[in-house]
């Protein structure tokens, strides 16, 4: 089984046609972090909504956790990032850096 070589971390800050709000809070734009995994010739894409410090997040303290793993394994490897994050904080940044949306794609 192939395992998994590296992720490519992306964030994008994408502006909205208007200022938009919920009650709570007014915004002008959405940032968007997609974390490409690349196995064996395949490409799993992961996002969230985030600051782009949730990118760095996954840079500094998940994609070691997940580089060398085999791609099916999903519980062992959200378990390992659970782990990594723990002094960093489960909640908040740590929470939203590790989402369960994901999609597979061939390259």
């Amino acid at each position: 089984m192939a395992r998994i070589e590296r992720l490519d971390v992306h964030a994008v800050t994408v502006p909205t046609d208007a200022p938009e709000q919920d009650g709570t809070l007014d915004w002008d734009s959405t940032t968007i972090v997609i974390v490409e995994v690349r196995a064996g010739g395949e490409t799993g894409i992961g996002y969230t909504y985030g600051d782009v410090a949730t990118g760095r997040f996954v840079e500094s303290l998940l994609a070691g956790v997940v580089v060398g793993r085999e791609p099916l394994e999903v519980r062992p490897a959200w378990e390992a990032m659970q782990r990594a994050v723990r002094n960093a904080g489960r909640p908040g940044l740590g929470a939203m850096a590790i989402q369960p949306w994901t999609s597979r794609s061939g390259t």
